[in-house]
């Protein structure tokens, strides 16, 4: 019984020094440093160093906007030709088919163009930035031939089918 009473005392002391609490470190308040008084001329010609230090002036010349997706810049290069027709001034699959009428000699084409306006196509005329010609308008679609030029500089023809009604595909 002793030993276990001496075991007891041994664990309470121990608890007892571990819980003393330490008293903080009392700081002594140091001598502050003492500034020459300024003239106003002296202090002007501080703060405008001050503040001339501080202005940031980007300039984003020759940079791309990092708000517009990447695929709208590239679209936007393609985009307007300076001093053509707006019939040349858009690509091909940016225009939009609305309308076909014909009468008895022609057939007219109602197309929707990336700036939201709408014009009348008939056939044998230019549209596109490369150049396609109206090669046919039917019922329900109208035919485009344009020359591109492949990766070799090679000009191939290619097709291009715009359909009045694009969910009968």
């Amino acid at each position: 019984m002793k030993k276990t009473a001496y075991f007891f005392l041994i664990i309470l002391l121990i608890f007892c020094a571990g819980c003393k609490k330490e008293k903080p470190a009392v700081q002594k308040p140091e001598a502050q440093k003492v500034v020459p008084a300024q003239t106003p001329e002296e202090k002007d010609k501080s703060q405008e160093e001050k503040i001339a230090w501080e202005t940031y002036q980007y300039d984003a010349k020759g940079k791309r906007d990092p708000f517009l997706s990447l695929l709208a810049k590239e679209r936007q290069k393609r985009v307007k030709k300076t001093g053509a027709s707006p019939f040349e001034s858009y690509e091909i699959d940016d225009m939009e088919l609305l309308a076909i009428a014909w009468d008895k000699n022609k057939s007219y084409a109602l197309m929707r163009f990336p700036d939201r306006k709408t014009y009348t196509v008939t056939e044998g005329m230019t549209l596109g930035l490369q150049g396609g010609k109206v090669q046919k308008i039917t019922q329900d679609t109208v035919l485009i031939r344009e020359f591109i030029k492949d990766y070799r500089g090679d000009s191939k023809p290619r097709d291009v089918i715009l359909k009045l009604h694009k969910g009968e595909e």
